[in-house]
């Protein structure tokens, strides 16, 4: 990302009403270098990650040290969690980066989804089709929870294993949504192979993907079992497309990929997800019980398909009842060796790096097959694996290296940051998906399965594209998304939403000091990436605005979060 992340600006002459639409912040004379800096983002439209010598073997000195630096900090939980609290800035630099992690991995989970909109009463009548207190339950958890490595972790799963709330035309989908959810918080650091059941066995992928309700062959009738999930469970969640070598990239014969099924391997597939239904309680006759939502779907024999089946090249006899043909092709699935470099990449890509390095998805690769004590996919173990790794650990200085944050993760980091919290539990933020005005992506709000972005995407008409450079988030980024992220970011820095309020009392300390202020808010959100330069040009803007009132000492901190969150320094995560 060496484009967007070296671009720096200088502060233009503004009018004093110069702003950008719908300005309530007060931070006007400023708001338009903000723009200037996103422009230069789409202008650059620089990404990727990795960058790493493809040459290199296992990583056999995972980086575990204790950072000697603040910033040093602030980038390790910038990648494994969302912000830098002082809590967690605290406990990294005493105890190191291997020893918060340990401590994040027995964290205890938080009040679940599901008992959370118990707790509002969201499982009255009036609500049976309603989504109702979903967005503000995902955004409590992800803003406010101590156990930001399990909300890190489970946003990724989210946007790999996508259900999407937009897409489940159901009674009670507000609680099918927090099923689902609270499924990846219980499942996130035990086994791929135990994740991969609770996903395919849980009631909204069930809807999402078709697979509840899904009927055996009738040869009277001509019907054949649906075959979207098999595709899908092959395609998106264990194997991929194409037959990958160890580090990722694809096995090549005759200069041509090599498929990892057929067609007819995704008929064959679909007629195992047969029989699966709602585990629901036949005397519920109103529909009012709707705790089936937290449980796996159950097998009803009579839908279940009948005789010899297969799970790419493996046999299930036709012996065998439904939940013995699911364990055999889940089994088959997650024994697959494209699965470790698969997901691993995949994995790396939402945490650390965009365009990872051969040999880095080799090393996770290498530990999901093996965690050192025999165990497959032990997702502890890999988490562990992708965030202690040298090229991890190591800020990259290569034109691919890192990855663009995505819009979501930068509001939850700066919300975090600043400690925006909602006194009333409320959490009121609403449905984020609106590209114009707010930040074009909203959690559980994909358009598809397909994510907000693909993983293998290639900016075109770029030096990324031109060098093939895959930086997904970059999906996200175009002239509409800029100005409604900054727009949305402007009222929220302003004004926050509903009871929700920033906290800028250490912004109001070193309010006097304008470079002592950026460079804090700087060193917060970037790790370190925010040049000093960079630093210095915000500074030298934000000390136009007087603080000779509480209002100008407010205005001067607003303004100065703006832009940071514009810089295309800090949107770069290296």
């Amino acid at each position: 990302m060496t484009a967007a992340a070296t671009t720096h600006f200088a502060p233009p002459a503004l009018p004093d009403d110069d702003r950008v639409v719908g300005d309530t912040t007060g931070v006007g004379t400023t708001t338009a270098l903000a723009a200037a800096a996103a422009a230069a983002l789409l202008a650059a439209c620089g990404g990727g990650g990795g960058g790493g010598d493809s040459t290199a073997g296992p990583d056999s000195d995972p980086q575990t040290n204790v950072p000697t630096t603040e910033p040093e900090a602030a980038r390790f939980l910038g990648q494994a969690g969302f912000a830098a609290s002082a809590a967690d800035l605290t406990s990294v630099k005493t105890s190191g980066v291997a020893r918060w992690l340990e401590q994040q991995f027995d964290a205890p989970r938080t009040q679940s989804h599901y008992d959370w909109l118990m707790a509002k009463g969201r499982g009255a009548e009036a609500n049976r089709y309603s989504l109702d207190g979903v967005d503000a339950s995902l955004w409590r958890k992800l803003i406010s929870s101590p156990d930001q490595l399990r909300q890190r972790v489970v946003l990724a799963l989210s946007e790999i294993f996508v259900v999407s709330m937009n897409g489940l035309p159901i009674a009670w989908p507000q609680f099918a949504t927090a099923g689902y959810v609270d499924m990846l918080e219980e499942r996130c650091f035990g086994t791929f192979r135990a994740l991969i059941e609770g996903v395919t066995l849980s009631p909204a992928m069930g809807v999402y993907l078709a697979m509840r309700g899904n009927r055996k062959e009738d040869p009277k009738s001509g019907r054949q079992p649906d075959e979207n999930y098999a595709r899908e469970v092959m395609q998106l969640f264990t194997i991929g497309l194409n037959q990958l070598n160890a580090d990722g990239t694809p096995k090549m014969v005759n200069g041509k990929t090599v498929d990892t099924y057929t067609l007819q391997q995704i008929t064959d597939l679909a007629r195992v997800f047969t029989g699966w239904d709602f585990d629901v309680d036949s005397s519920d006759v109103d529909g009012l019980d709707f705790s089936y939502m937290k449980r796996p779907m159950r097998q009803n024999a009579s839908r279940f398909s009948t005789g010899e089946k297969k799970v790419l090249d493996a046999v299930i006899p036709a012996t065998a009842d439904g939940a013995a043909a699911m364990k055999v092709a889940l089994d088959t699935l997650s024994a697959h060796p494209n699965v470790g470099p698969f997901i691993g990449r995949q994995l790396i890509q939402r945490l650390v790096a965009s365009n990872p390095s051969p040999a880095y998805v080799q090393r996770v690769a290498a530990v999901f097959n093996d965690n050192g004590k025999g165990v497959r996919g032990d997702m502890r173990a890999v988490i562990r694996a992708i965030l202690l790794d040298t090229e991890a650990r190591t800020r990259s200085t290569a034109p691919s290296g890192g990855k663009l944050r995505e819009p979501l993760q930068r509001m939850i980091q700066w919300a975090r940051t600043v400690g925006l919290s909602s006194p009333g539990d409320l959490w009121a933020i609403g449905d984020t998906s609106n590209p114009s005005s707010r930040l074009g992506q909203s959690p559980m709000r994909s358009g598809s399965v397909f994510n907000f972005y693909r993983p293998g995407y290639v900016p075109p008409n770029s030096q990324l594209g031109t060098n093939n450079v895959t930086a997904p988030e970059f999906q996200l980024c175009n002239e509409s998304t800029v100005a409604g992220y900054l727009n949305y970011m402007q009222g929220l820095i302003g004004n926050g939403v509903g009871d929700m309020k920033p906290d800028y009392t250490a912004d109001l300390a070193l309010v006097a000091d304008a470079p002592a202020l950026v460079r804090r808010q700087a060193q917060l959100m970037s790790g370190g990436d925010i040049s000093e330069a960079t630093i210095t040009t915000i500074a030298t803007a934000v000390a136009t605005i007087k603080v000779d009132t509480d209002t100008n000492k407010l205005n001067r901190v607003k303004a100065s979060w703006l832009m940071v969150l514009a810089a295309p320094e800090y949107q770069v995560q290296k």
